[in-house]
């Protein structure tokens, strides 16, 4: 069953999308539409599947409308269905702490585009300094929480991936923030999640 998917090539929440359907053996299901998302120019065919124009957003073979990430991976995970390789693990406490660490990753993602946003999307005379530095305060933070909360080497679910997928990001867009500087465990399970195959079919490009 093909799976169509609005699509960006920088999205850090699509390449989540597309390292789980990996993951599960579905890339290959997956059409990609392409699209040009933005905060205040809104794409209008992103919104024939997701009313807030944001990617990704996707239709299922039998007409269903799925949006954000979130819900997008975990209906992926679902369709390929049980046995090994399954990213969101069953009800219990596996399961809870896959999700916190999904969401502690894309809080991090919000807190940066909102940074990336305000220089790029906002007229200078209308930028707030503070804004920002609070923004990267919530980066430093999340990224602290991370360090204090590794999966484990041979993890491979929707935490870990959120995890991959948010510090990948970092290095594409805030390649000045060093943000292993002083976080060196985070940065060596970075260095090795990033080897997953998954992981190297995702990378973001601009």
């Amino acid at each position: 069953m093909t799976i169509q998917l609005y699509w960006g090539s920088a999205s850090p929440f699509v390449r989540k999308v597309m390292a789980v359907a990996h993951e599960r053996g579905l890339a290959d299901q997956i059409e990609i539409l392409d699209s040009a998302a933005h905060p205040v120019e809104r794409d209008k065919r992103i919104q024939a599947f997701n009313p807030l124009a944001k990617v990704p957003a996707a239709r299922a073979g039998d007409g269903t409308v799925l949006y954000d990430s979130r819900v997008i991976c975990e209906y992926l995970d679902d369709l390929a269905g049980d046995g090994q390789g399954r990213v969101f693990p069953p009800a219990g406490p596996a399961r809870w702490t896959a999700l916190r660490r999904q969401a502690l990753a894309d809080g991090l993602l919000d807190a940066a585009l909102l940074v990336r946003y305000e220089a790029l999307a906002r007229p200078g005379d209308y930028q707030w300094p503070l804004w920002t530095e609070r923004q990267l305060d919530k980066v430093a933070d999340a990224l602290d929480a991370m360090a204090a909360d590794l999966p484990g080497p041979e993890c491979h679910d929707i935490g870990a991936i959120a995890y991959g997928c948010a510090l990948g990001w970092l290095d594409f867009r805030f390649g000045d923030l060093d943000w292993r500087q002083g976080r060196p465990a985070l940065a060596e399970w970075q260095a090795g999640f990033d080897t997953r195959p998954a992981m190297i079919a995702t990378r973001p490009t601009a």
